[in-house]
């Protein structure tokens, strides 16, 4: 990679540590509603990851997925403006912080059911390889939907199937409070040996390390040589959700794993080690993601509330007799590819 590259990945964990940082502000101010699942501490496998796929190669992850959602080019603007329940998010407000999607980025988003989005993402994996795309389907998920019946059977079509998928865990130790060592029977990699599949750990706090690691499963399955699977070993920074206190994990085990934080290592390990950048250059590029972020949370706090008349819209193509808007029936939706708001479902 050359040296704006290299930069750009840099920029890219700083703006997803930044941004879900002043999200934890928004949602204590009541900005953001519902649940807040942040993403500090993971930054180096989205990244790593994003960076090594094609621009239109599928992307399918779980419901901690602001990071994810930066790292794929989402603007910081539309994604707070998403979680912010805004007309202009990603979607339009309806997916907020768990359902993040972006379909011009090939980004098929959050899912809230742990594990549901497994067979979906082999859905598109498969579809690819139908259609002879060339395109790879990376699926990302937390350690605990490694014990959840969907991941089973999700690796089994995949591995029958052959399909040009690449199952990632962001294994960061914990399901919400539970342990790996306690909520799993056996060791991560063995899960995948039980399907007989290609599979790799790798250092989830290491953003090339993560990038080298999914450019050899991407390769392999662009060369038809099936799935993989990938462990990535991470650590999150703060609880499973704004809703946690974090009283369970152990105070000396979340410091032992913050020494190795992914964006300082990155900037000391390659950027200054390697005369890439200076000190002032770091600081620079805080400012403007500091910046960056100040922008899209005005811009988010500035966007209209969605129009109740779109209430219903790209859930019912026909309306019925009992659906209203403040007590009127609904109008027909809005018209939806090729089928009418009239339609039958046959057009």
């Amino acid at each position: 990679m050359d040296k704006d590259e290299l930069i750009y990945m840099y920029r890219q964990m700083l703006l997803i540590r930044v941004f879900e940082e002043r999200s934890a502000e928004m949602y204590a101010k009541a900005k953001i509603a519902g649940f807040l699942h942040l993403y500090n501490g993971q930054e180096a496998i989205a990244v790593g990851a994003v960076s090594a796929l094609n621009p239109d190669d599928e992307i399918v992850v779980n419901y901690r997925d602001h990071g994810w959602a930066l790292a794929r080019g989402c603007s910081a603007r539309a994604v707070m403006a998403e979680l912010f329940g805004r007309a202009d998010g990603t979607t339009g407000g309806r997916g907020g912080s768990m359902h993040l999607v972006d379909v011009k980025r090939h980004f098929w988003g959050g899912y809230a059911i742990v594990g549901g989005h497994l067979p979906l993402a082999v859905g598109l994996a498969v579809a690819a390889q139908y259609l002879k795309t060339g395109r790879v389907t990376l699926c990302s998920m937390g350690d605990g939907s490694t014990n959840i019946g969907t991941f089973h059977a999700a690796l089994n079509w995949a591995k029958l199937w052959n399909a040009p998928i690449i199952f990632l865990v962001e294994n960061n130790q914990y399901a919400m409070g539970t342990s790996y060592d306690v909520h799993s029977a056996v060791p991560m990699l063995q899960k995948a040996a039980g399907y007989n599949m290609y599979a790799e750990e790798v250092d989830g706090m290491d953003v090339m390390a993560v990038r080298e690691a999914v450019c050899r499963a991407a390769e392999r399955a662009r060369r038809g040589e099936g799935p993989s699977f990938l462990n990535a070993v991470t650590y999150r920074f703060r609880g499973h959700s704004m809703a946690d206190p974090d009283v369970q994990r152990d105070k000396q085990e979340i410091a032992a794993w913050r020494q190795r934080d992914p964006i300082p290592r990155f900037a000391d390990e390659v950027l200054l080690k390697q005369n890439l950048l200076t000190e002032a250059d770091l600081q620079a590029i805080r400012k403007s993601v500091e910046e960056e972020v100040e922008d899209a949370i005005a811009f988010a706090d500035k966007s209209p509330e969605p129009s109740l008349d779109t209430l219903y819209d790209y859930i019912y193509m026909q309306p019925v007799s009992n659906m209203q808007i403040g007590g009127s029936l609904m109008r027909p939706p809005k018209t939806i590819g090729r089928l009418s708001a009239t339609s039958n479902g046959r057009g």
